[in-house]
Order: C-alpha cells, then sequence, then structure tokens
C-alpha cells in the first residue's frame, strides 16, 4: 500500500510533532551551522562592498612614478613620452604638475581646491568621466589657452547648481574659463575629495617658465600587469636619472592589501562555517539513528501492512529536509537582523544578497538530508518480521 504525498506529509507532521525535543535539536544542529555558513558569506558581502566602494570614490588603479635628486635635472614631458614608447600593456599615461595652492572665486564664492596642470590623456588615466561640457583640446594645449575642467565638488562650491560650462573664474594668478566638469575622486585610496581645478600644462608652463613636471602616471590596461609595469618603470627611469631616487606606487595599493586580509579572513571563517555545518550534519545523522531505533516496531508494522521501502526512505528524508528548512530559515533570519544592527552601527556599505540565502538553505538541506540519507536507508530495508520481533 502506497502512501499519497499528502498522507506522507501528514504522517511526517506527525511524527515530528510526537518528539518535539528530538526535532528541536536537529533544528538546532542546523540552525548552528547554517547561521555559521551565512555569517561567513554576508562577511564576504560586506567586504566586496567596502572594496568596491572605496574603488568607486578613487581614481582609477594606476602607477604614480616620482624622481627626486638634488644633482639631477627635473622630469619632464619628454620623459612621459619615452615611457609611453618602451612600456607595454597601458590604458594610458599622463603626466601633472601640483599647482601651489590657490583660491579660486566666482561672484564673492570662494573655494581652496587641489589645482594640477595636467597632459591631455589626464582623464584617460586617471578614469574619471565628463560629467558636462568637454576636455581639453589639443588646441588648448597648442594656443596655451587658459581653460580649466573642474570637478563636481567645486562646480557645487562656486556655482552652486547654475551650469558652470563657459563661466569665467579666477585664480590668484589669472582667470579661466570652464570647459568642462568631472566626476569627484581622491587620487589616492583614503583621500577625501577636496575639489579639483585641471589646467592645460603647456599654459602653466608659460606662467611659470617650468618645464618640469611632478608626477607621471600610468594606467595598466589589465590589472595583472601593474606590478611588473612598476618595476620596468623603475627600471628605465633608474637608467635615465643616474643617481636620482625613483619612487613608484600604486595608488590602489592600501585597497588590495586590505583586500587580501578581507579575503584570508573569510576563507578562514568559511573553513570554520562549513565545520560548523558538518558537525550539524553528525548530529542529523545521530539523531535519525535514535529515532530509526525508537521506532523499529513502528517501521515493521507498516511494512507488514504494505508499506514500501520508498514510503520509509521518504519519510525520513522528507523529516530532515524540514527540520533542515526550519533551521536553516531561522539562521538566516537571526543572521540578517544581526547584519543589518551591525552594518547600520558602523556605517557600513551592504546590500541582501539572495543568492547568499540560497546558498545558505541549499548547504543546510544538502547536510541535512545527506546525513540521514544511509540511516533512513538502511531502515527502509529492515524485514518487517525481524523488525517486530526486535521491537
Amino acid at each position: 500500500m502506497s502512501l499519497s504525498p499528502l498522507d506522507l506529509i501528514r504522517l511526517t507532521s506527525n511524527s515530528l510533532r510526537s518528539n518535539l525535543l528530538r526535532s528541536f535539536l536537529t533544528t538546532l544542529g542546523v540552525f548552528m551551522g547554517v547561521a555559521a555558513v551565512n555569517a561567513t558569506l554576508q562577511v564576504g558581502s560586506i567586504s566586496r562592498a567596502m572594496i568596491a566602494k572605496q574603488l568607486s570614490e578613487t581614481e582609477a588603479p594606476q602607477i604614480l612614478v616620482f624622481v627626486v635628486g638634488e644633482k639631477i635635472r627635473g622630469p619632464n614631458l619628454e620623459d612621459m613620452e619615452f615611457l609611453r614608447q618602451r612600456l607595454k600593456g597601458l590604458q594610458g599615461v599622463s603626466a601633472s604638475s601640483y599647482v601651489p595652492s590657490q583660491q579660486v572665486s566666482f561672484y564673492g564664492r570662494q573655494a581652496q581646491p587641489n589645482i594640477q596642470a595636467v597632459t591631455k590623456d589626464y582623464l584617460l588615466t586617471s578614469g574619471r568621466k565628463l560629467k558636462a561640457g568637454r576636455a581639453f583640446s589639443t588646441a588648448d594645449f597648442a594656443n596655451y589657452r587658459s581653460v580649466a575642467v573642474i570637478d563636481e565638488l567645486l562646480s557645487q562650491q562656486l556655482f552652486q547648481g547654475q551650469n558652470p560650462i563657459g563661466k569665467l573664474i579666477f585664480t590668484t594668478a589669472r582667470p579661466c574659463l570652464v570647459v568642462g566638469v568631472m566626476e569627484s575622486k581622491s587620487q589616492m585610496s583614503g583621500e577625501k575629495p577636496t575639489g579639483a581645478l585641471l589646467m592645460p600644462i603647456s599654459t602653466y608652463s608659460a606662467m611659470t617658465g617650468k618645464q618640469t613636471i611632478n608626477s607621471i602616471s600610468i594606467r595598466p590596461r589589465n590589472l595583472e600587469d601593474m606590478k611588473n609595469i612598476k618595476e620596468q618603470a623603475e627600471k628605465i627611469l633608474k637608467q635615465r636619472f643616474p643617481g636620482g631616487e625613483v619612487y613608484a606606487t600604486s595608488n590602489v595599493e592600501a585597497i588590495f592589501k586590505q583586500k587580501e586580509t578581507l579575503d584570508l579572513a573569510t576563507q578562514a571563517l568559511t573553513v570554520v562555517g562549513v565545520i560548523a555545518l558538518l558537525i550539524g550534519g553528525v548530529g542529523i545523522a545521530n539523531i535519525t539513528i535514535a529515532a530509526i531505533i525508537e521506532r523499529t516496531s513502528e517501521i515493521g508494522l507498516r511494512r507488514a501492512l504494505g508499506a514500501t521501502q520508498t514510503n520509509i526512505l521518504s519519510q525520513f528524508i522528507l523529516e530532515a529536509a524540514i527540520l533542515s528548512l526550519v533551521g536553516g530559515i531561522a539562521a538566516i533570519i537571526t543572521v540578517y537582523s544581526l547584519t543589518l544592527m551591525v552594518v547600520n552601527a558602523f556605517e557600513l556599505p551592504y546590500q541582501f544578497e539572495s543568492e547568499t540565502a540560497a546558498l545558505s538553505l541549499g548547504a543546510a538541506l544538502v547536510v541535512g538530508v545527506g546525513a540521514c540519507f544511509l540511516p533512513a536507508l538502511r531502515a527502509s530495508q529492515l524485514d518487517p518480521v525481524k523488525a517486530l520481533r526486535e521491537a
């Protein structure tokens, strides 16, 4: 006599209710294992969100090269072109000179941004996107035009919502015509944007008579090549500037080190979570074996009345699945609530990922059903006569 699915569910529910302590202990084991796994996945999710947020607030990953020395000439645009020709796998190369701190004003509104004189490919190298207007043209550099590209923060400080394109702003040295607005980002990780103004480096050289540059920015096409390109750039410039000191650093080096640390921590927590889940599975297996021993007479009687091996097997698997789902869902809700409390308290970036919840719940089902399968299979294979005699 085969059971219908509805009868199987009713019989399974009655069996779980008849021994609430056993059901609770099984659910608790699943809860602890899934909570450990889900907490680990949440830590990984928060870590990825933190890294992504920091990268979005920083210019594109690039290598910043500086050359210093008392007895050497200062680096210039020829050195930048020299590097561009000899390095492979580059997305962009640019140079910049830092303009001494100057006050910028527009109709009584004042700000003190970071001012840089840059080459044409600065926006490409830095990864900053234009929000309005245009970038510097070849004619701007050739004709030494007094034009400027400002960032959104400086635009808000000076223009307060007005369109800045085509407006004249005044620096300590001379007025500049705003031709473009770029997004606000910090050059180095960990810095906060304070407003930025860019001018053509040719214009700055004509104003000051200086032909030197402060730094060269190199943006690799692939992040995997950053270390190799950094070493090559240092080697080339050390040969070009004997007696000088060459420094090359990545503007996101701190972020990548932080990412490595978080990845290691996540891996360690994952191992702990998996172990906790496996321990929960062992508990399910032990409780299933105990339940089979207690219910040997019931199994023998049901088999004698016509229940098939599949009915017996299905009932124990369904019991494990229900308890695994209950424990898993409870763990996911608990960890999610605790995660929200933590991210709100520390203002961390976080977004609930349904894939994380599905993975945690799937792991609970796999472990729960897998742990009880062999004991349930043995129970389904009991001989009815022997089962009744043993009972």
